[in-house]
């Protein structure tokens, strides 16, 4: 992902992501994503066409309902989506449940039930550094090579919290020699400018209304 890739999505899928964001207009719960991240996941999900979709915490379903409308409006793919809480089972149509598996309890104790052909990975779960540890030494070598993968709450600010996922997760990016895509308002603001200007001329305006966006994007090496 670079901003010439998301620029060219947006005006691809412009309708489509417009319908969207109109059909998740009254949902009620808490939306844990941001507007931009969440329609750029939405947009690389129509762009790679996974198969497979792995996505860790659920919380409300926001992310899942973005995701599952993605794998909708592909016509192709299911998503598999573990947590510790299953406050998302109310939050899904019964129309998307046919593309969805729900496994409730710790990704780390259920790891067997993991997807391994899976084509995109979503991770927004425990935001500690135990965890990211965990996810980078059991989860990753188990998943293919140059998937794309999404990480939220890293760049709420310029720089990571110290101690957090998110220091963790890009000090190992750094060692793998990668720099992840983000639309950070604040680690980012060029990027996150050129979006809006883009948004704006095509009419998009936002399920949620903030404009964090902490999430980074990059692929395994």
């Amino acid at each position: 992902m670079d901003s010439a890739l998301a620029i060219r999505l947006y005006h691809e899928h412009a309708d489509d992501l417009r319908r969207v964001i109109g059909e998740l207009a009254g949902f009620t719960a808490p939306r844990q994503l941001d507007d931009i991240e969440a329609e750029l996941t939405y947009l690389l999900l129509r762009h790679h066409r996974p198969a497979s979709v792995l996505e860790l915490g659920t919380f409300h379903g926001w992310s899942t309902n973005w995701l599952l409308r993605a794998l909708r409006d592909n016509e192709h793919g299911q998503l598999h989506s573990f947590d510790r809480v299953d406050h998302v089972l109310r939050a899904v149509p019964a129309v998307l449940a046919d593309r969805w598996t729900f496994i409730h309890g710790d990704v780390r104790e259920t790891l067997p039930k993991v997807p391994f052909d899976v084509g995109y990975l979503f991770v927004d779960a425990d935001h500690g550094a135990r965890f990211a540890r965990w996810y980078l030494a059991e989860l990753f070598p188990l998943m293919p090579a140059g998937i794309p993968v999404s990480v939220h709450d890293v760049l709420s600010g310029r720089r990571p919290r110290p101690w957090s996922e998110g220091s963790v997760v890009t000090a190992w990016l750094r060692d793998q020699g990668i720099t992840p895509f983000t639309a950070s308002r604040q680690a980012a603001p060029e990027v996150f400018a050129l979006l809006q200007e883009v948004r704006a001329e095509l009419g998009i305006t936002g399920a949620r209304g903030t404009t964090r966006n902490p999430m980074i994007f990059f692929s395994l090496p």
